[in-house]
């Protein structure tokens, strides 16, 4: 088994604290460790060294250098550009494939909190046996505490093959409206999408030669020049460019503690709020406020308000009703698209 830290992403939901500069992947959020150097060690504990692997845009190859200098130069994975999982997921199988390697490959974001390493390592395990039994992909599935709408669902039924610890899946349903989710709680064998996969490189190649043959052509064909045919790219995630269509595609149901941290409001469900159920890190005084975060690099005064983000950087400021948080990326996004 090797593990694939995926590393590309902007993290516009975090501004102004993550920018296009320096995204999320690159900060300690709620930590003395960023949450890359977090997600290397959480597989280091149980991978020799040489089995994990980064892979990341050529912009932010000196971060990744200086916050992880112990990775060799081998063991980085460049896209020209960041053009979301699909892409980057097909230049990895090929990556390996092109050394004669099939070991199965853990797919992991390095942007999520984890807080059981163990249980971690023991799903990865049977992930990696049903991978090669079935030549097929396996994602981890996380019971749903709430209906959140800022997650991505798995509708599955039990395998007759497994027992209750494996799933086959039935459907993937991104983001649904408040409506949905809150339905989709109710239903049984119904979890959250860790985005968390597990397959073999010549799974991933299989497939893509079936489902995506223009890009799996584009790219296997141009490895020597990936610059020029990058941009000719669709911005596609793996989920709606293979797995939604792929035929084995299984879930394994965990236990841990699990956030993928994709927004503000992700950070109360892991720290301690105080008194007033406020968040706050920085110089900050507050008077009948309650509910709010606040991430503040200069003195700062709540007074009378509830339920906002408030974060301050050099980069800007973000004044945010919390039910409005998922609004914060689309803004960032069109504001880059305009520059």
């Amino acid at each position: 088994m090797k593990a694939i830290i995926l590393a590309g992403g902007q993290g516009g939901r975090f501004w102004p604290l993550s920018s296009e500069e320096k995204p999320k992947q690159f900060l300690n959020l709620y930590s003395n460790e960023t949450m890359i150097q977090q997600t290397y060690q959480r597989f280091r504990n149980w991978l020799p060294a040489d089995k994990v692997f980064v892979v990341t845009t050529e912009k932010y190859l000196p971060l990744l250098i200086e916050q992880l200098p112990e990775i060799e130069k081998e063991q980085i994975i460049l896209e020209p550009e960041q053009k979301d999982t699909a892409p980057c997921i097909a230049i990895t199988a090929l990556y390996f494939l092109n050394k004669q390697e099939d070991e199965v490959l853990v797919l992991a974001p390095s942007d999520q909190y984890i807080d059981d390493s163990k249980s971690l390592r023991n799903a990865l395990s049977l992930a990696e046996d049903v991978a090669i039994s079935e030549k097929s992909f396996v994602t981890l599935g996380v019971t749903p505490k709430k209906p959140e709408t800022g997650y991505g669902y798995i509708q599955t039924k039990k395998d007759t093959k497994y027992d209750s610890s494996v799933f086959q899946v039935e459907t993937f349903i991104e983001k649904p409206d408040i409506k949905t989710a809150e339905k989709l709680i109710k239903e049984e064998n119904v979890f959250w999408n860790s985005g968390i996969l597990i397959c073999k490189p010549s799974t991933i190649s299989a497939n893509f030669s079936r489902l995506q043959a223009d890009m799996w052509k584009l790219i296997s064909e141009n490895q020597n020049d990936l610059k020029s045919v990058y941009p000719l790219l669709p911005k596609v995630s793996i989920d709606y460019a293979i797995l939604e269509k792929a035929d084995a595609v299984y879930t394994i149901p965990v236990n841990f503690i699990w956030d993928d941290l994709g927004v503000w409001t992700g950070l109360e469900r892991i720290q301690v709020c105080d008194n007033n159920n406020n968040l706050i890190r920085g110089e900050v005084m507050t008077s009948s406020t309650q509910n709010c975060i606040v991430y503040t690099d200069r003195k700062t005064i709540l007074i009378g308000v509830e339920d906002l983000i408030v974060a301050s950087t050099e980069n800007g400021l973000v004044v945010c009703h919390k039910s409005k948080e998922q609004q914060i990326k689309k803004i960032i996004n069109q504001q880059f698209l305009k520059e």
